[in-house]
Order: C-alpha cells, then structure tokens, then sequence
C-alpha cells in the first residue's frame, strides 16, 4: 500500500470520513474496547469494516469496535467480493490457458499469513498507522523512499538504491515529518534573527495574525518573499504537510534548546530528545496523533543511537524508550522526575556518541555521518521532494532556488557533501519524472548527475567517506556499491530496460527518448568499469564504449521487435503462411520507419553506424523466412502479390535506413547486404499480368462504347459517360500497376502505355467512325442554265428527286443531332485534359519507382549498377512521346473534323430546306437573308450553349466558314430558281454584311479582323457580278483553256477550283440577255424557261468542257483559287479599259 500516491490517500481520507459520520450520526449504538462510551478518539477509522458499520446500522446492532476491526484484517486476506463474484488482479485472456499440473505447495515463510495481518492490526492499535512492509521485508525492498510509479509502459519501478533498512519501522510520513524537524532546526541554529524573533513572537502570535501576514505576503512582491525567511519557512511548512499546531510547538522547543549558549553543534538526537520533553496531549487534535509522534521521536532515538557500532549501553536505551513507548505507563504510572531520569540516561548516550570524532577527518564530521547515513540520505531525500508543489508533482514550486540554499544548511548533521547533494538531487529528479513523465524532471536529472562530474577532485578523505556508505545491490549476486554508484546504478538499469528495447516503450511516446539516452550513458559507467576503479572527477564515457553501449541497445530491440512481431503473427495456428510473410514485412517497415525517423537521428551522435546496423539486422531476419518462398511463385496471385510487394516496400525502407547514416564505413555493410531476389522474380509475372490486362481493358472499352446514347452526364459535365468510364477502367488499372511497389523498367512502362494508348486510340476511332462522310451533307448540284423567263413550278419536284441520301446514311445522320455532336466534341476536349493528368500521375509514380531502384543502385557496386538506361529521362519521355502525345494529336484532329462536320451538317443539312433552297428563290428581295437569320442564331446560342469554353471559338469558326460557303452555293449553284439582275447585288452584298454581323455578335463572337479576312475572297467574287457582260464573256473565252487542262482529274471536282467555273456560273445566273445569247452559243445551255424532267448525268452537251463543269460539285476557295480569282479581276479590268 503506496501512502504516497495521492488518488489513493484521497480516497483513504474519504472513506475515513464517512465511517466517521456513520459512527457520529447516532444510527447504531457503539461499542469500544474500554467501555460503552461515544468517545471516538482512540478509535482509528483506517482499521475499521465499513461493511461491519452498514450490516449493524441494518440489523440495529450493536457496532464493536474490536469486531469491525478484526474483519477489516481478516477481508484484507481475501479477494474483492461483489456478491458471489470475485475480482481478479489478471486479465483471464492474458494469463493464458489454466496448468494441467498440481500446483506445488506454498512454503510459509514465503506468504504473508494470517498471524501477519494480526501484527498489523495491534501495530495499528499502537500507532495508528498501517506499515508498508514488516522489518524484514524493509531490509530487502524499501532500501529509500519510493515515490509512486505511473510507468504508462509496464509500471516497472525503478530499483532501489539498496540503503540498509530502518530497523525501526519509520514511514515515510515519519520521516517527511523529521526531515522538517532537522530543517528547521538548522534554520535558527544558524540564523540567530530567526531565533531571536521567534523568542519574542512566541507567546503573541495568533490564528488573526497568521490570516493577517498570508494576505500580506500575497500582496509582496516576489523578491521581497524569497528574502523573507519566515515565508521560506511558511512554505517549506506547506509543502512538508506539517500542521500549524504542531510546527508552533516544535519551533518553541528548539528555541528553547538553542537558547543554551554551551550547545556548538546539534545533532537528530538532541533535536528529538528537545521535542519529547514538555509535549502535551493537547498540542495534537487526536490522541493517536500524539502517540503516533512520541512514538516516532522514539523511533529516530532508536534508529540513529542502535545504528553505531560504538559499545554502548544499548539495552538500556532500548528500554527507556520502551517506556517512552507505552502511553500508559508515561502518562499514569511515571512521575516526572522518573522521566526526566529516563530522558537523561538517553542524552548521556547520545552525547556520548557525540564526542566521538568521525572516522575520516572530513571537515565538520561526526559519528553520525557513517554510523546512521541511510537514515542521513533517506532524510534528505524527503527534503529534496518538498521541492515539488503537492498539487503538481511534475512542477517545482517558484521557492525551490532558495530552499536549496537553505537546504545547505543541513548537510552537517546529515553528512552531506556537495557530490553527495547532486548526486541525491539526481536521483529524487529522477523518480519523480519516472512517476510523472515529465520530460524537464528527466532534463534536469541528467544536469545534476553531470554536476556530480563536473566538481574538483574529491580529497583522500571524502573519497573514503562516500565509499563508506554502503548500498547493497542484490541482481543474482549481491554487490556493494557506494551511496553514488547504487543511484547511478539503479538510474542506468531503468534506462538499460527500456533502452534495450526502445522499440516498445518509446513507441508512443519517443519525446524524452534522447534525455533517456543521454542518462543512461551518463550513468552507465558502472556496467563497463569495475566500481573499484571508478574515480569521481571528470567521469564521462571514452567514444568506444558509448558506441559499444548503443550497438547493444540497438541489437538488443531489434531482437526484441523481431520476436515481439513473430510471437504477435504466430500465436496460435498460422492459417495461411503466405498472409503471415506480408503481415510480417508490413510489421518490420513501421519498426524501420520507427527507427529512421525517430531513434537513429538520435542514436547516431554516439554511434554513426547504428542505422545500418538496424537495417543489416532486420534485412537478414526477414531474408531467411523470405527467400524460400521466392522459389515458388509463378503467377501474380492476390497473395503473392502482397507478399513482394510487402517485401519490396520493406527492403526499400531499409535501404533507406542504411543510406540515412553517415558513416564511411557503409562498404562494411553492403559486402553483408544480400539484396532480395525480388525483381528478378517479379519482372516476367508482371509482364504476363499487363498482357492479360490488355485485352480485358480493351473489352471493357468497346463495352463501355456499346452503350454510350451522347447524353450529357450531368447538367455541369456535358461529355459522354462512356468516357469518363473509360479512363476510370485505365486509372484502375494503372494504379494496380504501381499499388504493387515492386521492381521495375522502361519494358513495364512501355507495356502499360500500350495499354493505355490502344484503349484510348480504339475508342477515339470508334467515336470517329460513327460519323458520315461530308460529301453526303451537300445538295446534288443543279443542271447550269441560261436565263430565261418562266415559270419554275417543275424545278422544285425534280431538285427534290435529285436529292436521294443512302438509308443507313440517313439513320446515322439522324442520330447526329447537334447537342450529341456538341458532346462529341466536349469528349474530345475532356480526353485531352484526361490524358495530361494522367500522364503527371503515370510520372509521379514512376518517378517514385526510380528513385527506389537509384538507392538501390546507389548502394551497389560499380560493376552491378551497369544497367542504367530505364534511368535515362530521355528513354522515358520518348515513350510518353509515342504513345500518350499520340493520343492526345488523334483527339485534336478528332476536335477538328467533329467541329467542321458540325458546321457542314448544320448548313447543308439541317438548313437546307429552310436556307439553301429558299433564300433568293425566284426573287431577292422576297427572300432576304434577314428572315433566316434568326434560325441561325438560335443554333449557335445552342452550340454555345453545349459546347467547352477551350473549343468555342474554334466550332463557331467553322460554323460560320459552312455558313459562307452555302451563301455561296445559293449564289452560285443555286440552279435555274435563282437569278440576279444588277440592281440585286448591293442587297446581295447588304445581307453579306449581315450575316458577318451575326458572327461578331457585336465582339462577343468571332472576332471581326478575322471575319473580314475569311470573306475577303467571297467579297471578290460578289464584285464578279457587278462587272458588265461584255467583260465576263471576254475573260472567260480567255481563261476557257485552263478547263481543258484540269478536265478529269478527280471524280470530285470540289477539290480542284479553276477560275472559269466562277465566271460561267455568275453569267448563268445573270439576269442578261447577253449572257443568255452566249451561253447559247457558245455551250449550248438549256434556258431556264424549258427546263424538265431532263436530268444532268443525261444531259448531251457538245462541250465535254462544260459537261465537266456540270458535274463539278460545289466550290471550295483555296488559297491557289484566291490567287486565281485575283489574276482574273485583273484581266476583267483590263478587257473593260480595252
């Protein structure tokens, strides 16, 4: 039971207030040992069986005193009960199955029996305390005082330093309550003001004076308050838990005793024998307070006066205070001389011991340095831990600076030298950060150990005193340490046990990892020197055998982490043993990365080459289990493939590691670092793998296509959902890919962008294929004729005959809607956009994939790192060249011929009855352009409306070049419904102007530089019909043999533009009858007036010139036919000054 750790006394002083309540509040009748009285002050409530107190207060029975305690002791021998349900101190799944064998029988001497908890109940009765352990059991286990562990790893407490046993049984609230007694006592033997002042104030000072000062001192400023000793005092007070009460009468008595002008020195004895005389019941608010302190002054006198080894008379002693002892006897039977004899006698031993020299001649020693030290050190140790604030263990009150000066002041009755001092300070630092983990205690630990170091050489004599206080260490064979050795002894075998396994006690918490380390090489001296040898100026560990040290704490964990995670995989039966490598390698990667990140960059100020030694260990571990199992794969299972996978990410990891050190010594290591065979195995399975995976994304494609209707996905993302499903199925497959994290080259690149381009190329052809050919989007060009007034009620009839359109045609051109074409076309643009991310996605991760493999080379030897060239940058990107640029120029050739296909249909096709056949029929101005237009722009706020803001401009472009070119068409093969007299033309060319207005759309739309450049040579060709008859007649018979030359070339005369077709077709559709007249003669044209059911393929013109021209489909300016139409203008203007 820990009195120390405060959820347990605060839980203790509760339930000792409510029995105290249950027994006050009248509900059942009280019974005592003496006699049938309320009197509770002899009673101690720690002793008493709450479930007694409720079971009687139930019944109506009468409470004993003596049978309350009595069960209290015997339910202490049993475990916890609920009922029928008892509580284990073991978790039932941690112990393990139950043993099959009879267990063996449970010698005496070894358990605690029911005899033993009888001693404590009247040890109880006596003093009022319930004893951590017997005397016996204090000579093995409490050899100081023990602070309380909170270990958040395995709650091992730090060893003990191994002082000899008080053999008097003092707690540790005894001895808090004597180290005070010293301190003060100290304080005004050698501050004579504080002396004085006490002498005056003694009899004055009251509970309104002492409200008064604390609000005063509140109100102080904080160097006033350090100066001021009594608020020193005040709060060394506090801080050692002493009652106001009883500090007064301590202080009154020690003035008292140094009031003697004889006294030079004082001493523990003199300061208990001082506090004994004059003590009254009346001091203490209980009477078992009062026993409990006569009892311990007697106990000190004991502790300290048995302890010398000098011939005195030590019955006697033990006799006295014996009577001292027994209240009744002190109290009733004794008169006062017969005390003041009985004190006597003990202050003639105690000055005897006094008077005699110390055994080394230290300056200010006395018997009582050596004779009872680990009484010495144990109070000292409980003045060290008042320094810390009782409501905050981890944090040191803002007086500590000068209460260790004061604390000085002590050291010459408690044999406590300046090493000495550090030395103990390091250690209470020490278990109060073990208690606490705060990571400062530990910070300042290791400065007072350095301290201990840093002082001058140690003269002959102290260096003999501190070797004479001995500790007794028992690890297997008992050792005999010094008072120092046993601190740092015991401070490095806590930091060996968790150094030696860094990897589990640091793994959730690696803030102090360095302080620990720093520590445990600090104070490890004694585990490499013999502690004979050791010396105690400018100690420190040589280089070699720090490094040596962390080499064993590195192989040590690396040990242990190997078995903990093969224990982990391997308790109970292996199900599957493939399963249990991956497992295993994913297990070994967080202790490397563990190792990298957290431990070697602190590990390696001692030892530079413990990284790689980390790696070489886990590398040959993991190897021995991993290359049998190398042998046997053939195929890429999903097994399989978490295992190399697992491996491959694992010995990265540790080549990381290793390289991470920077040591010279690496060649060392590599001559013993067997990389595994892994890419040798894997290269040829993952090639098979992608060869499967080729035909299967390439079905998953044409399926994907199969079901594809050209509806928006969404009203935000107007493209196919078809494509985005297909580049999910390719992203899929490339994260597969690289998901693996296995060796690879430039020949798995290559066959991945195979993949990936003929998924993508065969969707964009089959995308491509569904469109029809442009030449059958334009009308059948009509018979050339000479003009002639008539009716033209038969022409429409036999234009519509001529316009026959192929039924499979046909159906496709009805699915090509405009809003599908717009989604084609946005399709085209989401590829391009597509194929970049994924290629910035297929280079990261292959860039992640070479700067594994470049570690790897790095650590090779020149001879095995030759081939290089899947490294090469160059040979990489030519591979993204061939495949992924090729893609994406077929999905910007696929935007064009979509875009111009669009522009074709929507003017000659979807326009055609309403535009083509109806604008400037019979006459101009009952069909101008101005009552078409409104159609036409209604598509392009549709197209606009459909299409990406990337390809707008670009669609819209193209839609006004197919608008222009049937303006044209109407113009100039509009047939024999169409002709134009002179007066025509400025409202030809005002509707010109309004339909570039269209486009510009008043600078929303295309540009107008670029309009007016594009319809520069339409402009030149509606200038043609200005010009008079006589000059277009002249022209042509001049430009009539350039036909003859260009006559049957191509099937498709469209593709070739020679300049006399230009010039027939204007004088055909002129309102003129000289244009008639020569048309006539010259070409034999039909007029207009008698034109039938004669169609054009049987036609019999005697000009094979002009039957060609007949043929020819509609006009295509090229930049060769505007260069013609210049020349010609030139001659025209020429035969008109003629």
């Amino acid at each position: 039971m820990d009195f120390e750790n405060s959820l347990l006394r605060k839980y203790r002083d509760d339930r000792r207030r409510l029995t105290e309540f249950l027994f006050s509040s009248g509900l059942t009748e009280v019974k005592t040992a003496a006699s049938p009285t309320t009197s509770y002050s002899t009673i101690d409530f720690h002793s008493i069986s709450t479930d007694y107190v409720l079971d009687c207060i139930r019944s109506g029975d009468v409470l004993d005193v003596s049978q309350a305690t009595d069960r209290y002791f015997n339910e202490a021998c049993r475990p916890i009960m609920a009922g029928d349900t008892f509580y284990l101190q073991t978790l039932t799944e941690s112990a393990g199955s139950p043993p099959h064998r009879v267990p063996p029988s449970l010698p005496l001497e070894n358990g605690k029996s029911v005899e033993s908890f009888n001693i404590e109940k009247k040890y109880y009765e006596a003093t009022g305390r319930l004893p951590v352990c017997s005397a016996k059991e204090g000579a093995n286990s409490q050899g100081t005082t023990k602070v309380p562990v909170l270990d958040s790893v395995n709650h091992k407490s730090v060893p003990t330093l191994g002082l000899p046993s008080l053999k008097t049984g003092l707690l540790d609230d005894d001895l808090r309550e004597s180290a005070y007694e010293v301190f003060l006592s100290c304080m005004l033997f050698s501050r004579p003001e504080i002396q004085a002042t006490e002498s005056r104030n003694m009899e004055k000072r009251s509970k309104l004076f002492s409200i008064l000062k604390s609000r005063r001192e509140k109100n102080c400023a904080e160097s006033e308050y350090v100066e001021n000793p009594w608020n020193i005092l005040h709060a060394i007070r506090t801080q050692m838990q002493i009652s106001e009460s009883v500090d007064s009468f301590i202080r009154r008595r020690l003035v008292i005793l140094l009031s003697d002008k004889s006294l030079e020195q004082i001493d523990i004895p003199r300061i208990s024998l001082a506090l004994l005389t004059g003590v009254t019941r009346s001091i203490f608010t209980a009477e078992k307070h009062f026993v409990h302190w006569r009892n311990r002054q007697a106990n000190v006198l004991e502790e300290i006066l048995c302890s010398d080894n000098h011939k005195i008379e030590k019955k006697a002693l033990r006799a006295a205070l014996e009577k001292i002892r027994n209240l009744q006897e002190w109290e009733f039977k004794m008169s006062t001389s017969e005390k003041d004899d009985v004190l006597l006698s003990a202050d003639h031993l105690a000055a005897s011991i006094s008077s005699v020299p110390g055994r080394f001649g230290v300056d200010g020693e006395t018997r009582y340095w050596t004779s009872c030290y680990h009484m010495n050190c144990r109070l000292y140790e409980k003045l060290l831990f008042g320094l810390f604030d009782i409501l905050e263990d981890c944090t040191l009150i803002e007086e500590a600076g000068e209460i260790l000066k004061l604390l000085k002041l002590t050291w010459p009755i408690l044999g406590i030298t300046e090493r000495l001092h550090h030395a103990l300070f390091s250690w209470v630092l020490f278990q109060q950060f073990h208690a606490t983990e705060e990571q400062k205690l530990l910070e300042y630990a290791v400065r007072e150990v350095g301290r201990t170091f840093d002082i001058d050489s140690c003269s002959p004599k102290e260096i003999a005193y501190l070797r004479s206080l001995v500790c007794f260490r028992v690890a297997g064979n008992e050792t005999r340490l010094n008072v120092i050795q046993s601190i740092f002894s015991s401070i490095s075998s806590w930091c060996d046990s968790k150094l030696q396994d860094y990897h589990l006690y640091f793994d959730q918490n690696a803030s102090f990892f360095g302080t620990v380390v720093e520590m445990a090489l600090r104070t490890g001296t004694c585990v490499f020197v013999s502690p004979v040898d050791i010396q105690f100026s400018n100690l420190c560990l040589p280089n070699e055998i720090a490094s040596e040290k962390i080499r064993t704490y590195v192989d040590s964990s690396m040990d242990a982490a190997w078995k903990r995670v093969v224990g982990h995989l391997t308790n109970g039966r292996v199900r599957h043993y493939v399963r249990h490598l991956a497992d295993l390698a994913n297990n070994l990667k967080q202790i490397a990365e563990k190792e990298l990140y957290v431990f070697s960059p602190v590990l390696r100020c001692w030892y530079p080459e413990c990284a790689m030694f980390a790696a070489k260990i886990l590398h040959q571990c993991f190897g021995e289990r991993l290359i049998p199992f190398l042998k046997d794969p053939s195929c890429l299972t999903e097994d399989i493939t978490e295992v190399l996978t697992a491996a491959y990410s694992l010995e990265c990891c540790l080549i990381g590691l290793y390289s991470s050190s920077s040591s010279q010594e690496k060649c060392h290591f590599v001559d013993h670092f067997n990389f595994y065979p892994i890419a040798e195995v894997s290269k040829p399975i993952i090639l098979d793998w992608i060869v499967g995976q080729h035909g299967r994304v390439l079905e998953w494609t044409c399926r994907t296509f199969d079901i594809e209707d050209w509806e928006p996905l969404s009203v935000q993302q107007k493209i196919a959902a078809s494509a985005v499903e297909v580049f999910r199925i390719i992203e899929e497959t490339v994260d597969q890919f690289f998901a693996w994290s296995l060796p690879m080259d430039a020949t798995h690149l290559q066959a991945l962008l195979s993949v990936v381009f003929h998924a993508l190329d065969n969707y964009l052809t089959r995308v491509d294929d569904q469109l029809v050919e442009k030449q059958s989007l334009y009308p059948s060009t009509p018979p050339l004729t000479r003009y002639k007034e008539a009716s033209f009620l038969a022409v429409n009839k036999i234009l519509a005959e001529n316009l026959i359109v192929d039924d499979a045609v046909y159906k496709k051109l009805e699915e090509l809607t405009i809003s599908k074409l717009c989604i084609r076309l946005n399709t085209y643009q989401y590829i391009k956009k597509q194929i970049d991310v994924l290629e910035d996605n297929i280079q990261k991760s292959w860039q992640s994939v070479i700067s594994k493999r470049k570690l790897r080379y790095s650590m090779e030897k020149p001879s095995e790192n030759s081939d290089s060239t899947d490294l090469n940058v160059e040979s990489v990107s030519e591979l993204f060249v061939a495949t992924l640029d090729c893609v994406k120029n077929s999905a910007a050739d696929a935007v064009q011929r979509t875009s111009e296909f669009l522009g074709t249909k929507i003017v000659f096709w979807d326009m055609r009855d309403s535009f083509l056949l109806k604008l400037y029929h019979v006459s101009v101005e009952g069909n101008r352009i101005e009552s078409f237009l409104p159609q036409i722009d209604s598509v392009l706020n549709v197209v606009c409306g459909f299409v990406d803001n990337a390809i707008r401009d670009l669609v819209v472009m193209n839609i006004w070049k197919e608008t222009k070119e049937g303006f044209m068409w109407v113009l100039l093969d509009g047939g024999p419904t169409r002709s134009f007299s002179d007066s025509d033309i400025p409202l030809i060319e005002e509707d010109f102007n309004m339909l570039m207005d269209l486009f510009v759309a008043d600078g929303q739309g295309i540009p107008r530089c670029v309009v007016e450049e594009d319809a520069k040579l339409y402009r030149e060709i509606l200038l043609l019909f200005s010009l008079q008859t006589e000059s277009l007649i002249q022209t042509l018979i001049d430009s009539s043999h350039h036909i003859s030359v260009n006559a049957g070339r191509t099937k498709h005369a469209m593709h070739y533009f020679v300049d006399s077709h230009t010039l027939l077709r204007i004088l055909c559709h002129k309102k003129d009858k000289r244009a008639s007249k020569f048309l006539k003669t010259r070409y034999n044209l039909p007029p207009s007036s008698e034109y039938s059911e004669i169609t054009w393929e049987n036609s019999n013109f005697s000009s094979p010139v002009v039957a060609d021209m007949i043929r020819s489909a509609s006009l295509r300016w090229s930049e060769k036919g505007q260069s013609s139409i210049r020349s010609l203008k030139k001659k025209l203007q020429e035969t008109t000054w003629k």
